[in-house]
């Protein structure tokens, strides 16, 4: 029986597969999630399978720095900034951006140029 994918499920598998087809070189790829109240983000290695450095609107300095909750653009832009850094430190300088199944714009898009605006490249 075949399964019948609903339209965040079609969104997420033909990002997937287009970076699949570009990233030949191998470099790591930065994978956005998000909810109604925070944000995830985590460089991923694919050939190993590990995650190199991850970042979200959970972790205790950033919450200070916030003062709101994870859910705006702001948090998203500082999320960016901080998993940049972590990469920075982990000597990853080039990443592939998968947004996954959401469109790029708003938070996700916060993310993005907090990461270049970081050091990262994409």
């Amino acid at each position: 029986m075949v399964q019948k994918l609903n339209n965040a499920q079609r969104r997420r598998f033909r990002t997937r597969n287009k970076l699949k087809q570009i990233n030949k070189s191998g470099s790591p790829r930065l994978s956005v999630h998000r909810t109604g109240k925070q944000i995830y983000v985590q460089i991923i290695d694919d050939a190993q399978g590990k995650t190199l450095a991850a970042a979200s609107t959970l972790e205790a300095d950033l919450k200070e720095k916030l003062k709101s909750n994870g859910a705006n653009v702001a948090a998203a832009s500082e999320v960016g900034k901080l998993v940049a850094e972590r990469a920075k430190k982990a000597g990853i300088e080039m990443v592939q951006f998968d947004r996954g199944r959401f469109l790029y714009h708003g938070r996700i898009k916060a993310v993005a140029d907090g990461a270049r605006e970081g050091g990262l490249k994409f």
